[in-house]
């Protein structure tokens, strides 16, 4: 059964450790199934979609972005990501990365179609 961090969302190894612990024991969840929303109870801890680390308060932390940034620095902030995650795609976390790189292209779309 995997179980997730609760300090940053990764997934932790046998040891309890998780790769950005770098070292650290990090408290893990209960069952492995960790949740961040009250909606996604009984849906498995999604890194791409949903993390843990970007849930927390009453809004989601890109909705803050977009409402505090102008929208030129909100277009950059999503170009940004996707530039960061193309480019590590390769190095790090592989598929992931490109599911995160298309997450923010999604969202760059859904706003140049509200213009």
């Amino acid at each position: 059964m995997e179980h997730y961090c609760v300090d940053c969302g990764d997934l932790v190894d046998d040891n309890g450790k998780c790769c950005r612990g770098a070292g650290k024991t990090h408290q893990t969840d209960v069952g492995g199934e960790r949740r961040e929303y009250e909606e996604d109870k009984g849906v498995p801890f999604n890194p791409v979609d949903r993390p843990i680390h970007y849930g927390q308060g009453k809004i989601e932390c890109i909705d803050y972005l977009e409402d505090f940034l102008t929208k030129e620095e909100y277009i950059g902030y999503l170009r940004g990501n996707i530039a960061k995650y193309l480019h590590r795609w390769r190095y790090k976390n592989g598929l992931e990365d490109l599911k995160k790189a298309e997450w923010y292209t999604s969202r760059l779309i859904k706003l140049q179609e509200k213009m």
